[in-house]
């Protein structure tokens, strides 16, 4: 079944709109458009003026998939890009910006079930506006020791007056993001970002694992610091994701948060699309502070000075207490951390 619709006066052609694409559920095509039309008005804003990458499904969820970074030939020339120098391949890259209804309706009908934006406006790709954690499960540990990682992390970020916003993954995890929209550059943010990871791992080795290694994750949270790249991407809140069902990446309150810790409850934090619509029309954009709330990071030198003086306390939900933030082992995750790779010369690839 296609269809030609009209949205804000722009004509595009809908195909095989009752394709299911989540054969676990039957949810299919139109029904993936029908959301990210419903949920526009939240997504748009956390997508516009971002180089995009789209993970396509055309198949449905239980079949093959590809990422997307350059512009297909075939876009309606309505769509708008950003092109940017790609390293690695030795081009410029021309990356969709979802703008608009049109454009993100046009991007549903490809079966891009997910949508990946940089942490940076594409205007400036080297300046992220947001700090991101991203909160990684490995079995049989899952989002619920997420939330007690998430916990320690907003306390830390309060202690230096931050004010940080969970989302879910949509998948396994939990994603805490520290909105700057103030000067910086991802060698910062991300060399911070490592620092606290380490420090989390050094005070909770039996939860919280910054290694990358898959086989050191069992049981533990990855604190995955890494994201904070101008070459890497993380899914864009209210995105769907090509799981068993459709789920999406879906903002929350820390009250929520705190609920699913204290029940020992993941099923707290699964949200569905249609779950998603409803919460967004009752509550609002619980993710829109991300997008203009201006903060700066701490020095790093002044860092391990500062905790010296007031220790940070841990989140007291911990079952075995709160536990101090010592400045030996922030100066020492810091440095290493900062420290550059001495083995081989940095490359930079898209």
């Amino acid at each position: 079944m296609d269809s030609t619709v009209e949205i804000q006066g722009r004509h595009l052609k809908l195909s095989n709109l009752e394709k299911v694409l989540y054969p676990a559920t039957g949810f299919s095509k139109q029904q993936v458009i029908d959301y990210y039309v419903r949920i526009a008005p939240a997504i748009i804003p956390h997508l516009a003026g971002r180089a995009l990458t789209r993970k396509r499904y055309p198949n449905g969820v239980d079949a093959e998939f590809f990422y997307e970074k350059n512009a297909p030939q075939h876009r309606p020339d309505w769509v708008k890009t950003a092109p940017i120098w790609s390293e690695g391949n030795r081009r410029m890259v021309h990356y969709i910006l979802a703008n608009d209804l049109p454009t993100l309706v046009w991007l549903a009908n490809l079966a891009a079930i997910e949508l990946h934006p940089s942490l940076a406006l594409a205007r400036d790709i080297t300046c992220p506006t947001m700090m991101v954690f991203d909160l990684d499960p490995g079995a049989p540990a899952n989002i619920v020791q997420c939330c007690q990682v998430g916990l320690w992390l907003r306390e830390i970020f309060e202690h230096f007056g931050l004010q940080s916003f969970p989302k879910t993954s949509g998948s396994k995890g939990l994603q805490i993001y520290v909105p700057l929209n103030t000067p910086t550059k991802f060698e910062f943010t991300k060399t911070f970002a490592h620092a606290l990871a380490q420090l989390l791992e050094h005070d909770h080795p039996d939860m919280v694992v910054s290694d990358m290694k898959k086989k050191v994750r069992t049981g533990k949270v990855f604190v995955d610091w890494s994201q904070n790249d101008e070459h890497k991407t993380t899914v864009a809140v209210y995105s769907l994701r090509a799981r068993a069902r459709p789920t999406a990446s879906t903002p929350v309150a820390w009250t929520e948060v705190e609920r699913a810790l204290m029940k020992k409850d993941a099923n707290l934090l699964i949200f569905e699309a249609s779950q998603v619509v409803k919460r967004f029309e009752k509550m609002g954009d619980l993710f829109h502070p991300v997008l203009e709330l201006k903060q700066r990071l701490p020095d790093l030198k002044k860092l391990a000075e500062a905790v010296a003086n007031e220790p940070i306390t841990l989140a007291a939900q911990a079952e075995e207490g709160p536990k101090p933030v010592r400045r030996r082992v922030l100066r020492e995750a810091v440095t290493k951390a900062a420290k550059p790779p001495h083995s081989r010369k940095a490359r930079r690839k898209v």
